[in-house]
């Protein structure tokens, strides 16, 4: 294979890695509308809906379904939310499979991120696996909430995939190199901090606990109001026969929604701190703007967070609240890749700087990834 068909495979990849983040960011907005008006089970089935293929709603196939499921009455905005999450989830799946196939085909003739793609697959069939258990444990929170990690590290992988296969940036001089490396650790730990809080809000949401709390900055006229947290973080808690709105009592909810709280407060303060210490250091890096889309989803997420408590969880913002932690998730992933690279890529020669750059304004594609 020629040089020029090697730009193509990795073009490409690249289109298809950028499909895959755009699709995955909608299912993972679609997820959290069909969570939160209560459509999880809108479909008491998996994969199709009362034994076909789509919702139900003509009068014979409405008697079928009622025949099958006679504790389970068809909802047709409940079973259209879980069937449309479904279908795109499927497309996100067959783009994946379609990713790897092109990346094993061109594996032999070029390098190409076949372990990435790879452990993208495995991911996803993960998640369909994860998608039928949600429904066969009726919301068990456990399952929900490992659905919606699953969706998040699904969403990152792609776009760390996508930005692999992007222009290396230009190289920084040694200095540079020297004081960047010491905030690897912090923007790696950050990026932990901001999954754990992505985990408590599945937590918070699973378990039906948003509203444990609702006023600010106080939580039912109290600053540590009654709380049970060996109830609300029992992993092992009872199934039952349906966790539709949840099982758990008053004080188990407002443990889990005030965790949620602390977890957002240590968030903000880690990132605000660790953002402006980056900013001043990435003058002359080219990294600013990676700083400061951290910066962005990090205020608008705490500015819809707020929204939620005082409008008592309005749709439009509590799903533009899940969309908003994995734009943050994102942003952060953006950060530690470029971190990564302007740290561990050695200076180039002038000679390989010119031959770079002249070889991206001609393909639009990087020589390495």
């Amino acid at each position: 294979m020629n040089r020029s068909e090697t730009y193509r495979g990795i073009t490409r990849l690249r289109r298809l890695s950028l499909a895959g983040v755009l699709l995955a960011l909608v299912v993972v907005v679609l997820g959290a509308y069909t969570r939160l008006v209560d459509a999880g089970l809108g479909c008491p089935d998996w994969p199709g809906c009362y034994g076909f293929a789509i919702v139900p709603h003509t009068e014979a196939r409405l008697s079928i379904a009622l025949e099958r499921f006679p504790d389970a009455p068809v909802d047709l905005h409940k079973g259209w939310a879980e069937m449309v999450h479904r279908y795109v989830a499927g497309l996100l799946l067959m783009l994946i499979a379609t990713l790897l196939m092109v990346a094993l085909r061109r594996a032999r003739q070029a390098p190409m991120p076949v372990g990435l793609a790879s452990g993208l697959f495995v991911l996803v069939i993960a998640q369909a696996l994860f998608g039928m258990w949600t429904v066969t444990l009726k919301l068990w929170p456990q399952v929900v909430t490992a659905h919606l990690l699953g969706g998040f590290a699904t969403l990152s992988l792609l776009l760390l995939l996508y930005l692999r296969l992007g222009p290396r940036p230009q190289p920084i001089v040694e200095e540079q190199r020297r004081v960047l490396r010491r905030f690897r650790p912090w923007t790696l730990g950050a990026l932990v901090l901001v999954i754990v809080q992505i985990a408590l809000g599945g937590w918070t949401s699973s378990n039906y606990a948003a509203l444990a709390c609702t006023d600010f900055p106080a939580c039912q006229a109290s600053f540590w109001p009654k709380m049970d947290f060996a109830q609300g973080f029992d992993l092992f808690q009872q199934i039952g026969p349906n966790y539709l709105g949840g099982l758990m009592d008053s004080e188990a909810r407002t443990a889990i929604h005030m965790t949620h709280r602390l977890g957002a407060l240590v968030v903000f303060l880690y990132l605000g701190v660790l953002l402006m210490r980056l900013w001043r250091r990435t003058a002359d890096t080219g990294m600013r703007p990676a700083v400061a889309g951290v910066a962005v989803a990090l205020l608008v997420q705490l500015g819809l967070g707020l929204s939620n408590i005082f409008w008592l969880l309005p749709l439009p913002v509590a799903v533009a609240h899940n969309a908003g932690g994995a734009l943050l998730l994102l942003s952060l992933v953006w950060l530690n890749q470029r971190l990564f690279i302007a740290t561990e890529c050695q200076a180039s020669t002038e000679a390989q700087v010119e031959e770079r750059t002249a070889h991206e304004n001609n393909h639009g594609i990087p020589i390495h990834f």
